[in-house]
């Protein structure tokens, strides 16, 4: 392994254990956030939902502007917002202002998951790829284990803030391994795609490369306004519309929400210069597919943490530690699971291995439709256990099934569409959560008068999700043979 290949495997492996253990720590604390800011279940649900939302909308913008202004510098530039904007979170005096520096950290958050993929399979060989993104993948699931273990702890001993605090360590490990060597500071704009050469091709003012001095205009000038405003402008109107959807208001913004993102796709088709390759999904089936079983894989397991941590805090009566400890098992079993998984895929077709995944995982969904007041933390523990070795067969196959799957110029907008899919994804959970909730509970703090509500709108959401998996199997298998 070159120095380069150890200084970006490092850092990238540092920022996603960053970033893991941040979103699974911050679901052992929200019942003393929402203790301390008295807010109510869909108001506490926002304190997530907003980090998925941001890193949602800034993730195509993103993967853009790394390949035109250089993706090492993008993700560094990353890590710094994400460490402000977690300092920030730890002197949050309010509901409102914990939520605002939430949204700087997806900012950073973005950054970060548009660049870590694409730097590493920028700088390893196609026949180590799956191999190390086994590894980043594994350190993620590492970072998504000790969240809850080490978060409950730390909630229970010190107070939810000294979470925000303690997850600056790893970004300043990142910072101090990219300083370390120089090279790491070094940002070019990246290979044009086939899609900007035909481009130039067809208008002859474009043929030469603009000189030197004019290139950083020149990179200004490839971003695509128009495409970024209606990109934004959709998920930002799908994901309240989603959210309050039983309400007028809420129901036309979605139906408008829809109807942006439509306009988006259009046009980008248009567009010399787009955020979104829509050519790829077009002409690429194993990388379309691909990308859509990311979407419905997340779409049904991300919000299980979240749920999990308020059923065994809530009607488990658990304290945070021993709550945490129990959902420690999910990702432990990831973790372990991932690096065999990645490896074995770059021998076996990666496809069959994600499908696989994604069947576990419908069997630990359709386990958890049965919790209630008395289930069993054996039934808890075997349910966890089933959807990490779900998840952990699908993810970095998965993952590198879709980088796989385009050319080398393509690989930050890969991993941006990616992240990207895996945030709507995420995002997407978090919606119909909410949803549920605000149907069965409105914005009421979660209180015992509240339990058999809530408790019924766990069932729900656990089949709801179930379902959805199962569609995503189709989704894996239809995706096709895929390059080797």
């Amino acid at each position: 392994m070159t120095l380069e290949q150890k200084q970006i495997l490092s850092a990238s492996t540092l920022a996603s254990f960053l970033t893991a253990f941040m979103s699974s720590a911050v679901n052992l604390a929200l019942p003393k956030i929402a203790e301390t800011f008295s807010l109510g279940a869909t108001t506490l649900g926002w304190t997530v939902t907003v980090y998925l939302l941001v890193t949602a909308v800034s993730l195509l913008p993103v993967g853009k502007a790394a390949d035109l202004w250089g993706r090492r510098r993008v993700f560094i530039l990353g890590i710094l917002l994400f460490l402000g904007g977690t300092l920030l979170a730890g002197v949050a005096y309010s509901g409102f202002t914990l939520i605002f520096f939430r949204a700087i950290q997806g900012v950073g958050g973005a950054m970060i998951f548009a660049t870590s993929v694409a730097l590493l399979t920028e700088v390893f060989p196609p026949h180590r790829r799956g191999e190390v993104l086994g590894i980043n993948t594994a350190v993620i699931y590492l970072g998504l284990s000790l969240g809850p273990a080490l978060g409950g702890v730390l909630v229970q001993g010190l107070g939810w803030r000294s979470i925000f605090f303690l997850s600056c360590i790893p970004g300043l490990l990142s910072l101090a391994v990219l300083h370390r060597y120089p090279g790491a500071t070094e940002g070019t704009a990246e290979e044009p795609s086939p899609a900007r050469n035909i481009t130039h091709q067809n208008h002859p003012s474009r043929k030469e490369d603009p000189p030197q001095g004019k290139q950083q205009m020149g990179r200004l000038t490839q971003l695509d306004g128009m495409g970024m405003g209606l990109y934004i402008s959709a998920i930002l109107a799908l994901a309240l519309g989603l959210t309050h959807i039983i309400r007028l208001w809420g129901g036309f913004l979605f139906l408008g929400g829809s109807i942006l993102l439509y306009m988006f796709l259009l046009a980008e088709k248009r567009q010399p210069f787009p955020m979104l390759e829509v050519r790829l999904f077009h002409s690429n089936r194993v990388f379309a597919f691909s990308n859509l079983a990311a979407l419905v894989n997340y779409a049904s397991t991300y919000a299980v943490a979240y749920l999990l941590s308020l059923y065994l805090q809530y009607i488990q009566g658990f304290p945070p530690r021993k709550a945490g400890l129990i959902l420690l098992i999910q990702p432990l079993v990831q973790a372990l699971c991932t690096p065999f998984a990645g490896k074995a895929s770059d021998r076996i077709r990666p496809g069959i291995l994600a499908s696989l995944g994604m069947g576990l995982t419908v069997l630990g969904l359709v386990l958890c439709t049965w919790l209630d007041a008395g289930t069993s933390i054996l039934w808890v523990l075997g349910s966890l256990s089933l959807l990490g070795l779900g998840f952990g067969l699908f993810s970095s196959p998965n993952s590198n099934a879709i980088m796989g799957s385009v050319d080398r110029r393509d690989y930050s907008i890969a991993s941006a569409t990616l992240a990207t899919m895996r945030l709507l994804g995420q995002m997407l959970s978090m919606g119909i959560t909410l949803m549920v909730f605000f149907l069965l509970l409105g914005d009421s703090p979660i209180t015992p008068q509240m339990y058999p509500a809530f408790l019924r709108g766990l069932k729900i959401l656990f089949g709801i999700f179930s379902v959805l998996n199962l569609l995503g199997v189709f989704a894996s298998l239809a995706r096709g043979k895929e390059k080797r």
